[in-house]
């Protein structure tokens, strides 16, 4: 019987081990993006997966990781979020302060980005309460070169800030002012 519990012991420890080692280091690493402008302080989490030789976008039949016309939390392991510390225009669209889960459904010309205001839900890996979504908007996706790893960053232009999220050979950006 002690040799059992032994046994059971070591596993238990074995599984606590390897469930720490892969929150503190991740396949897909987390990253912390900020912009500071006189409008806004906003701030992304999100994580990011690589492309390792897989279809990311396509048709769900073709074994895309990303199927066109389903929920992705955009990026990997918890959910993404968007936070800003003032009102501001989210791709011509009112968004208050505060803390946001950011998701999408992608599709071969066009995406849906959505807000939820389940952005301090913890290691939010499901698909949200859709009830929640206080935010939807709607952006055409570009071709771009390939990139490998998925990435959001923030880029200015005449018009003001985008944020620009991009994988694979699509880019898709999201005007903000």
């Amino acid at each position: 019987m002690k040799n059992v519990l032994k046994i059971i012991g070591v596993l238990v420890l074995a599984f606590i081990g390897y469930v720490a080692y892969m929150i503190l280091n991740p396949v897909s690493p987390k990253e912390t993006l900020s912009y500071s402008s006189e409008i806004s302080e906003i701030e992304v989490v999100y994580s990011r997966p690589y492309k390792n030789n897989r279809l990311i976008f396509g048709e769900e039949k073709d074994g895309a990781l990303v199927p066109f016309g389903k929920y992705w939390r955009t990026g990997a392991n918890a959910a993404t979020t968007f936070e800003t510390s003032n009102e501001i225009s989210f791709n011509g669209q009112k968004l208050l302060p505060g803390k946001y889960r950011l998701y999408t459904i992608p599709g071969k010309e066009e995406w849906k980005v959505v807000l939820n205001s389940e952005g301090d839900k913890f290691f939010a890996i499901s698909e949200p309460d859709y009830s929640k979504d206080i935010l939807e908007t709607y952006t055409s996706s570009k071709s771009i070169e390939e990139t490998e790893q998925f990435s959001i960053n923030f880029s200015t232009d005449s018009t003001g800030v985008n944020m620009n999220m991009f994988w694979d050979k699509t880019v898709v950006s999201i005007s903000l002012k």
